[in-house]
């Protein structure tokens, strides 16, 4: 067995199908190290990678979600913030989650800003605690919309919505992101919010599905609708050759939860 790539600072377990990636900083809002970005990077391949995963739930410890890069470090040596830079691209992360066969959860439970709110929105699923703090803070700070978010944005709220958060930089709530259609759900407890759209997923869902339609929305994103169109009647052809239908109308006959291979 590969043992997990988790660190003191990114933490992982798994439970019940569901691997929990934790940032583990709660002194600094979980405030993030060049190597935890790796980390965090490498903890999806590998929870991806595990055939008893069926979900991923990212969040953090304390009452901080991830309040950014670590700028601090400044202070050290002005040339570890290029730390940040190294060895990342789109395979890499925030926008990796793209790319994955399971699906990513955010449980944001506190403060997200910079490139905390970039791993925030960075996911398939996202629920916010109420009164979470989310900020883009980029241009606050000299800097530009990091990480692939000027993509991610716009496509999650649309342009008017996205170009008012990005550029100003401003701080809302996330009961103001539930109303932009950010999260799914704004709360006290965005964890249990988290876990128990995994639970549903585990229970209803087959992985192989999941996995597939994750990559067709992907493709369809660049791409026009006749070719779409085309994409699916593809994997149609191959999901109708699966056991995953049969499994599907076997639980709905005997009222059970269907019993899905457990292949993504």
């Amino acid at each position: 067995m590969i043992s997990s790539p988790a660190t003191q600072f990114v933490t992982y377990s798994v439970n019940a199908h569901i691997a929990t990636i934790t940032f583990n900083r709660p002194d600094r809002l979980n405030a993030l190290l060049p190597d935890m970005i790796h980390t965090y990077s490498d903890l999806l391949d590998f929870a991806d990678a595990d055939p008893q995963v069926r979900a991923i739930v990212v969040t953090g410890a304390g009452r901080g979600f991830c309040s950014g890069a670590d700028l601090s470090i400044l202070g050290e040596d002005p040339e570890l913030v290029q730390g940040f830079l190294q060895g990342q691209s789109h395979k890499t992360v925030p926008g990796k989650y793209l790319h994955l066969s399971t699906p990513v959860i955010t449980a944001i439970n506190g403060p997200a800003a910079g490139l905390g709110f970039v791993i925030a929105m960075s996911a398939d699923f996202r629920f916010a605690k109420s009164d979470a703090k989310l900020s883009s803070t980029f241009s606050r700070l000299g800097l530009i919309a990091e990480y692939g978010i000027a993509w991610l944005l716009p496509r999650l709220v649309g342009l008017a919505r996205a170009t008012e958060i990005l550029i100003s930089g401003r701080t809302f709530t996330g009961t103001d992101a539930l109303g932009y259609g950010l999260v799914l759900a704004a709360s006290d407890d965005p964890l249990a919010d988290a876990y128990a759209c995994a639970n549903d997923l585990i229970t209803n869902c087959s992985p192989a599905s999941m996995a597939v339609i994750k990559s067709q929305m992907v493709r369809a994103l660049n791409s026009n609708f006749n070719d779409s169109a085309d994409d699916a009647f593809v994997e149609m052809a191959h999901a109708f050759g699966r056991e995953d239908l049969a499994a599907a109308l076997a639980g709905k006959i005997n009222k059970v939860a269907p019993q899905f291979p457990a292949n993504k």
